[in-house]
């Protein structure tokens, strides 16, 4: 037996006219459509006049439905998988159906389109060479606290997704520890009111807090300056052998692996021991 195909369909993170015309095509001819919301799912149907059986795929009931998906697919039935807004598999329970597909050897298949992280990436100004996605933000105080202490040294465009319930808070833990860091806030994007406010976490947090807060947020920070390169001259030399020395190695051997890992002639170090003792 033919198994069905899966596609994981990237649907318009706020503008409906962003959907692509390969994902209309592929909702109008699969068997069926699951989703994390069937209202929104089915208002989207609906305004491009697609009629679909829909059924509800989220992150509390994703163990017993993914089962009934994956039996679907295994009857050979085709399924459309749609997040609310944006690809699915990211942030979302369709991560869980992909391993399922992936166990049951099930084909499966993605038809790009919008995505938030991204969008907001370009849109923010910060810096788009390397980047990373860090997802959704731990909600509690303490845990924020040290999730954020741990990207101190991360230098890379680092872009996570808040509620408006949380922005506050959030805000304020970032101000704590990233308090001269350039960043970015995106709300609403591809919609009317498509807002980007940039500044120090402080600073965007006072906008917010003067302006009101509203609609999902994606959040980007700037990384980190890179570290300066460690000096490998003739003092760091030097400081190096006895470093091996205290190790065990003799004299004679620490000399020479110091001087090769400075890029320094063995007799330079071994003259300027002599001479500074």
């Amino acid at each position: 037996m033919t198994y069905g195909t899966l596609y994981l369909c990237a649907t318009p993170i706020g503008n409906l006219q962003d959907i692509t015309l390969r994902v209309l095509e592929t909702l109008e001819t699969v068997d069926l459509v699951a989703c994390e919301d069937t209202r929104k799912t089915l208002q989207l149907l609906n305004h491009f006049n697609i009629s679909k059986p829909v059924t509800s795929y989220y992150e509390h009931n994703k163990m017993t439905k993914g089962d009934v998906i994956i039996q679907h697919l295994k009857d050979g039935k085709h399924v459309a998988l749609v997040s609310d807004a944006g690809m699915p598999g990211v942030s979302d329970p369709g991560y869980d159906l992909v391993q399922q597909c992936l166990a049951e050897d099930i084909p499966f298949t993605v038809l790009p389109g919008p995505v938030a992280a991204v969008t907001a990436l370009v849109l923010s100004g910060l810096p788009t060479d390397r980047f990373c996605f860090e997802g959704f933000i731990p909600r509690h105080k303490k845990e924020r606290q040290q999730y954020f202490e741990r990207l101190l040294k991360e230098e890379r465009t680092m872009i996570f997704y808040e509620s408006p319930h949380r922005l506050e808070d959030t805000l304020k833990t970032m101000a704590e520890v990233f308090p001269e860091r350039p960043m970015a806030a995106a709300r609403e994007l591809t919609k009317k009111f498509e807002e980007i406010v940039r500044g120090t976490p402080a600073e965007v947090l006072a906008h917010f807090e003067q302006n009101g807060i509203r609609g999902e947020f994606v959040l980007l920070l700037h990384g980190a300056e890179p570290a300066a390169p460690e000096t490998r001259d003739i003092d760091w030399a030097v400081a190096r052998v006895a470093q091996l020395e205290a190790e065990g190695i003799s004299q004679k051997d620490a000399i020479k692996q110091a001087a090769k890992e400075a890029d320094l002639s063995k007799r330079d170090v071994y003259n300027f021991i002599v001479q500074n003792k």
